[in-house]
């Protein structure tokens, strides 16, 4: 419903970006914290997230 309204009411205390959704801030919080959890078995780079990680392969595959 809020999606199509433009409400965005979970605001990033740090930079103030906004959310339809709750899971979206917490999500989008990652990005400030430098929590980098996912790891790249090929070259030990870290990422904050899986999706990048994933993309981050293929990229190998392609050397």
């Amino acid at each position: 419903k809020r999606t199509h309204t433009g409400e965005r009411p979970f605001r990033c205390d740090v930079c103030g970006v906004g959310f339809t959704q709750n899971s979206g801030l917490h999500y989008h919080r990652t990005t400030h914290t430098a929590e980098k959890s996912f790891k790249c078995d090929v070259c030990s780079k870290h990422f904050t997230d899986y999706y990048i990680l994933k993309k981050h392969i293929k990229e190998h595959a392609n050397e």
